[in-house]
């Protein structure tokens, strides 16, 4: 099983130090970045020693370069890994944490994103709500 990092989305978070308030990037009309997932996308029960096919490093120098963040603010969650079923194939998910203190809005909206809390993502799809539901309680466990 070959999985491209064209095939890897990633979800980027920003965890507040001391009220522990977390907020998702959202881009145009998806949190998985950096295209929405196909319609057909199903989350696939994934083991959790299951082995990480690609490593995300390269995705999220991407997602820097991309908001102009400074190289090494998004740090990898090696606690959450999901696997999604599409008509072409399979697309692997990673979460990432802002590392900052505060989170780069006034960055983001440049792009036209904006970070949304969970109750702000009532809209998107059902599978983009379970990995936002996943991702929420790895973060909550962390």
């Amino acid at each position: 099983m070959n999985t491209q990092l064209s095939d890897a989305r990633v979800l980027i978070y920003h965890k507040h130090p001391t009220s522990a308030r977390t907020v998702f990037l959202r881009l145009n009309s998806s949190v998985c970045l950096f295209e929405p997932l196909p319609e057909l996308s199903q989350l696939l029960e994934v083991p959790v020693d299951s082995p990480v096919l690609i490593h995300p490093a390269p995705l999220l120098a991407s997602a820097e370069q991309f908001f102009g963040m400074n190289s090494g603010a998004l740090e990898w969650d090696k606690e959450f890994h999901a696997q999604l079923d599409v008509p072409h194939g399979l697309v692997a998910v990673f979460l990432a944490r802002y590392k900052l203190i505060d989170p780069p809005r006034e960055l983001v909206a440049e792009k036209a994103a904006k970070f949304i809390a969970l109750t702000e993502a009532r809209g998107l799809p059902p599978v983009e709500l379970e990995l936002l539901r996943r991702a929420y309680s790895v973060i909550m466990e962390g």
